[in-house]
């Protein structure tokens, strides 16, 4: 049993986008079937690169290399008096692919490693994961028309569509169609996106994005 081929792996998740996870399975695919069971995080690990391998265990032997490079890479924690010592490490998958890399090219063994491109859907999964972030980066700063030096009455237009205006009726309120909202209701209205955005990335004022307005004032 100890003989049996498999692959150590490195795993990419949008949902841990500082963290990769580098283990060892018999069977890759059933692996990621495993792992993508869950309903606790909201997207879907995939494989970046795998290093075929003659003998289980080998992903222990990449740990403690890592482990001992640099012991604070590893996740680890204390839950209900535990420590807790998770496979994955806070680097980039290039970083963690150039240690696979210099390790089969030690062995001689560069033709049993493979990086594996991400498919469109994995693309995208990727692609909506950084906007959500950066939308909650955004989020995390609130926008004021007043600090921006934008007075009510001002009209504020829609990025796809300059026809669309909104009229400014308050520190963080618009009016659209007889409704007041919030700049970030109005543009989930607008965009049609179902998480949580940041409002001010949508629009202009005479001209200039409320986002770059608020940056170059500092506010």
């Amino acid at each position: 049993m100890d003989n049996k081929s498999g692959v150590i792996y490195i795993l990419t998740n949008p949902s841990f986008p500082d963290y990769v996870k580098i283990g060892y399975a018999d069977d890759i695919d059933k692996r990621l079937k495993q792992l993508n069971r869950s309903e606790c995080i909201p997207y879907a690990f995939r494989v970046y690169a795998t290093y075929e391998v003659s003998s289980r265990l080998s992903d222990v032997k990449i740990h403690s290399i890592i482990d001992k490079l640099n012991p604070n890479l590893r996740s680890v924690e204390s839950f209900n008096g535990k420590q807790r010592v998770r496979e994955f490490y806070a680097m980039s998958p290039e970083d963690a692919y150039s240690i696979l890399e210099a390790i089969a090219e030690i062995h001689g063994c560069s033709d049993k490693l493979q990086r594996i491109a991400p498919s469109e859907e994995e693309q995208q999964a990727e692609q909506v994961a950084q906007e959500v972030d950066t939308e909650s980066s955004e989020r995390a700063s609130n926008f004021s028309f007043s600090k921006c030096g934008i007075p009510e009455g001002a009209k504020i237009e829609f990025c796809d569509n300059p026809s669309i205006t909104a009229t400014v009726v308050g520190d963080r309120s618009v009016e659209y169609n007889g409704e007041t909202m919030s700049l970030t209701a109005l543009a989930k209205l607008l965009t049609g996106k179902q998480y949580s955005i940041a409002g001010p990335k949508y629009f202009k004022y005479k001209g200039e994005w409320l986002n770059d307005i608020r940056h170059r004032l500092g506010v």
